[in-house]
């Protein structure tokens, strides 16, 4: 940018100021019609992908995996699974996203490797070996286990093996055996694999369940009847200190090298909370330059209660930290189908594509949000996820929200010449890309709009935040202010119109509207918003 100074780089830093696409590898596009989405596909989709604006994509996992956990249990974190492609095409990808101007981003996996990953295969061939204490290991109590720790997903968190007779510690699956960061030959080690990607042209990491690397020194209980119902974020393997100081250490790292940028997912109760997700960004410079705080997803549909975590989130971010946004992701499904959201779905996915696109801080744009898509239903026979099929029927699992991109309304949406390893959402004749692209009033559209005005007026991408209506009256209305510029936007998340007393500033021009077709001026105290609707305006 022409007008930035020397003293405003850092504050005009990429991903302050851009706009991140999050793509689930295997459902965006089948180029080789073998019914998994793939790398060349990503390819081939690229101009779409720069079309929308966006600044970067973040790719869910694609390193050579059993697959126990859909690529999140990786065997070699330099390799490529050959069911997304090769090295070859992963460097193809790096050189065509740079020359559209958009950057890479991989998923990391620090917590955990596979079963399979080779130093785990040392680590567990005898107590002796040189890699034994690249994991935990430990042994059993009173002819029991080692603690109280329990998986994720469910049942403890230590697996007997059975040729040494230690148990090894598993945060997620059996086929997921946790790190052992203490270990200064593990994060030497860990730290060469994420070099070679960098040194290859990754512009970034997202960081997978960054929050549990850390355990605690001594392996004590953790508090609450048998450590499962403490609900606080005093569990002894999450949340430590000893994690902060590894991702201080990474940080080091990543500052080695120019323009490069890690976020981290830290997922605490009560679901989404921001303290701990902010503690992680240290003091603004020093750990994480993003971190995910999912408090929005789990919010119903309400104007206070939404204002009320986006406020929330703000008041953790540390003076020089920077605050992200995201309503959809491979875990936690989608937005359009958002706990409370029932009725007039299209009209509120617009709501939420403005709030997600207008407030500051960086938004990230899960695949498919920009059409619409909603979650698929499964049987269980068709569900490929490990969480699905232990807790059928009773929760069906996160492929619910990684279906297949729906691309047109052809068979199998236009992503595969073959059925895919997922169904199509059976709405795909009509929520596709080429039924939307052509109309002027869809979500797809609005996305491409927002995204352009960020381009365009400084003021939504680096602009402070000041609230004006805090979810009082069905009503969020905030302004987004850069160098005494400024923008304002308005919410009305109900389905009555409503009058908004505009003050002492009445000269205002309609940048973007969800319901009004026209760019229009208004110069009135007082202006009725519709049902609904959310409205862009530019002080005249």
């Amino acid at each position: 940018m022409k007008y930035m100074g020397e003293h405003e780089k850092e504050n005009w830093a990429w991903w302050k100021h851009g706009v991140i696409y999050h793509i689930y590898a295997k459902s965006f596009y089948d180029s080789n019609g073998d019914g998994i989405g793939d790398i060349q596909g990503i390819i081939e989709k690229l101009d779409y992908i720069a079309s929308l604006g966006v600044d970067a994509i973040w790719l869910s996992p694609i390193y050579k995996s059993p697959m126990h956990d859909s690529g999140y249990d990786v065997s070699d974190y330099r390799n490529i699974d050959s069911v997304f492609g090769s090295i070859a095409d992963f460097k193809q990808l790096i050189f065509e996203c740079h020359a559209r101007d958009i950057r890479v981003i991989m998923d990391m996996i620090m917590n955990h490797t596979s079963i399979e990953h080779p130093w785990f295969k040392e680590s567990r061939s005898s107590k002796s070996n040189p890699k034994r204490n690249w994991y935990i290991w430990k042994e059993g109590r009173k002819g029991g286990l080692p603690n109280n720790w329990k998986s994720a997903f469910g049942g403890s968190g230590w697996e007997l093996d059975e040729k040494t007779g230690e148990y090894y510690l598993h945060s997620f699956l059996k086929e997921q055996p946790d790190l052992n960061w203490r270990s200064k030959g593990l994060r030497k080690a860990f730290f060469k694999e994420i070099k070679y990607w960098l040194d290859m042209g990754v512009d970034g990491f997202r960081l997978d369940a960054i929050n549990v690397i850390g355990k605690d020194k001594y392996f004590r209980d953790n508090p609450g009847f048998l450590g499962l119902f403490n609900l606080g974020n005093r569990l002894l393997n999450r949340n430590s200190p000893r994690s902060h100081k590894i991702v201080r250490k990474l940080r080091e790292l990543i500052d080695t090298y120019e323009d490069k940028m890690i976020v981290g997912e830290i997922f605490a109760p009560p679901p989404g909370n921001p303290k701990v997700a902010a503690s992680y960004l240290g003091n603004g410079k020093n750990q994480l330059h993003m971190a995910f705080d999912f408090s929005l997803i789990f919010k119903r549909w309400n104007a206070a209660s939404y204002y009320d975590a986006i406020e929330n989130w703000y008041n953790q971010i540390p003076k020089k930290g920077w605050p992200s946004f995201v309503l959809s992701n491979h875990d936690l499904f989608r937005s359009k189908n958002r706990l409370g959201v029932g009725g007039n779905n299209e009209e509120k996915a617009k709501i939420m594509a403005i709030i997600l696109l207008t407030l500051k801080g960086t938004p990230f744009v899960y695949y498919g949000e920009e059409l619409g898509m909603e979650n698929i239903k499964l049987t269980k026979d068709q569900i490929v996820d490990p969480l699905g099929k232990k807790y059928w029927p009773l929760f069906a699992g996160r492929d619910m929200a990684r279906s297949p991109m729906q691309w047109t309304d052809e068979r199998y949406a236009g992503f595969s010449t073959k059925e895919p390893w997922l169904p199509v959402h059976k709405n795909f004749k009509e929520v596709n890309l080429k039924n939307l692209e052509n109309d002027k009033k869809s979500i797809l559209n609005l996305f491409k709009n927002l995204i352009a005005l960020r381009k365009e007026y400084p003021s939504l991408s680096m602009g402070d935040w000041k609230p004006i209506i805090k979810g009082e009256n069905g009503l969020i209305s905030y302004y987004r202010i850069f160098k005494n510029r400024k923008i304002q936007i308005i919410l009305n998340f109900t389905g009555k119109k409503k009058i908004y007393k505009n003050g002492t500033e009445v000269f205002w021009k309609v940048l973007l509207s969800t319901k009004r077709s026209e760019y229009i001026e208004l110069d009135s105290k007082n202006f009725e918003i519709l049902p609904f609707e959310g409205i862009i305006l530019k002080l005249l």
